[in-house]
């Protein structure tokens, strides 16, 4: 079902319409009635499907003010939508010569980091789309990013080079680089932002501290590659989605209630396969629920405080790469190598 753009309140209308939105209904594949039930989002209808990129889907930000989301794709590009009604798309950003593996949002949603095979980070204004300048500096590919929380100038990276960098927007070069010991899959910010968390292909967290520079502790527990960290909103865990087939969170207050057991929960129920690809993780806004990646092709939502798989929703024909929670509304986004993203209501 095509729809006609719509000028979104502070992003640029695109000046092309190449871009399709449908609805989705696991039945029919069509648009669903006009009688729905109660409605708990700005959605306009209660599950959607957005299609446009070529390629597989990597991943998914929703910005902070919850007004946009972007996704990044295989096909280089990275798709703007709106995040209410129709799920408008609004722009693209293009510019990587690669494919894009991962896409953060500033804190104050003014700008977006984007990762990529090509080697490069790239940092784009969120309003016009129009990129900034480019992060050059990685030997290898870049497969994360993320944006700090004390500040929106200052950006992390992870690499196949075994590296960790972090950049100043204001700044051509990296101004520091962490060395590891093995191929980096993923890196976010404490939310003091004096900490760095790590994870890669020797199955560890390591946590740095950027005062020194140094490595200040690792937690083990993972039997397999870590593909993604994701931080508690509160900044007291993590959460980790790993090739072992589980998600776990990981207590990272300075002092641990348990001593130095800081492993807290393990999910079970979600899938990694022979692609071996970076699937994500993420919390809900309010922390009480986590979701992540899936080779399974099915969206997997489960209860923070008791592990208990709370959703499973089906519909997608390829690896889920991507399930992100709005940062607002009751909503979870989910993109897969099926090259399509379904946007849709969690029940209350």
């Amino acid at each position: 079902m095509a729809t006609t753009m719509q000028q979104h309140p502070h992003k640029r209308q695109r000046t092309d319409e190449t871009e399709s939105l449908a609805i989705y209904n696991p039945d029919t594949d069509t648009e669903p009635p006009t009688s729905t039930p109660i409605r708990t989002s700005s959605l306009s209808h209660p599950t959607m499907k957005l299609t446009g990129h070529t390629g597989s889907i990597y991943a998914l930000a929703y910005s902070p003010d919850g007004d946009c989301l972007v996704s990044s794709s295989f096909d280089m590009t990275c798709l703007l939508w709106n995040a209410s009604g129709d799920c408008t798309n609004i722009n693209v950003l293009k510019g990587h010569k690669n494919a894009v593996l991962d896409v953060q949002w500033s804190n104050d949603s003014e700008h977006i980091i984007t990762a990529s095979a090509d080697k490069h980070l790239a940092w784009w204004d969120g309003n016009t789309s129009q990129r900034i300048k480019r992060f050059i500096g990685h030997e290898e590919i870049v497969n994360a990013v993320d944006v700090s929380h004390v500040s929106n100038k200052i950006v992390v990276s992870a690499s196949d080079d075994g590296t960790v960098k972090l950049w100043d927007a204001r700044v051509k070069h990296a101004t520091v680089t962490l060395d590891c010991d093995y191929p980096v899959t993923s890196a976010v910010f404490g939310m003091d932002g004096n900490n760095v968390y790590s994870a890669g292909i020797d199955n560890c967290i390591t946590a740095w501290d950027l005062r020194t520079n140094e490595k200040s502790m690792m937690m083990k527990g993972h039997g397999d590659t870590v593909t993604s960290l994701s931080l508690h909103p509160k900044g007291t865990h993590l959460l980790s989605n790993s090739m072992d087939g589980t998600l776990k969170t990981w207590d990272i207050r300075p002092f641990v209630p348990n001593g130095t057991k800081r492993h807290c929960k393990t999910f079970v129920g979600a899938a990694h396969n022979a692609e071996k690809g970076l699937l994500n993780c993420a919390w809900s806004n309010d922390g009480s629920m986590v979701t992540g990646g899936s080779a399974d092709k099915a969206v997997h939502i489960w209860d923070e405080l008791t592990a208990e798989e709370l959703y499973f929703l089906p519909g997608h024909k390829g690896c889920v790469n991507s399930v992100v929670f709005h940062p607002k509304e009751h909503v979870v986004a989910s993109g897969s190598s099926d090259k399509a993203i379904f946007v849709g209501e969690l029940s209350s």
